[in-house]
């Protein structure tokens, strides 16, 4: 069932948007001509639109807040100057969140960084 203000309202709002339009307000806008950015297709489209909403409030999804964290603990790993037991809790971490990503639906995603930590540590231990 469709709302019966919506009729009214979008009228409302395209008659705004054509009048802005023609003040030249949406003119020299930032990608201008361009095309729009592709959707993350990964993403439900149920979700997309909320993910747009905190990635320009400059907030990430959890998903991607814990995808930052892992490539950030590889990055880490992938330094020498770490201790032992730093090198151990960060390790552990990484291993948590792949596992909870691979547990999560995302497994082609888990196994490929499942692979990039895995080559990471043989270059840093060898083959043996």
């Amino acid at each position: 069932m469709t709302h019966p203000l919506l009729p009214p309202m979008q009228s409302l709002i395209d008659a705004r948007i054509e009048e802005a339009r023609q003040r030249g307000e949406f003119d020299n806008l930032p990608g201008a001509g361009k095309p729009l950015p592709e959707e993350d297709l990964a993403v439900p489209e149920e979700l997309r639109l909320a993910n747009r909403i905190l990635k320009n409030a400059g907030v990430l999804p959890p998903e991607l807040g814990e995808l930052s964290e892992i490539h950030q603990l590889m990055a880490v790993l992938d330094r020498s100057e770490l201790g032992g037991g730093e090198r151990d809790t960060a390790s552990r971490r990484l291993r948590a969140l792949l596992t909870k990503l691979e547990l999560t639906g995302k497994p082609a995603t888990a196994r490929m960084l499942w692979q990039q930590y895995e080559d990471q540590l043989r270059r840093r231990y060898g083959d043996d």
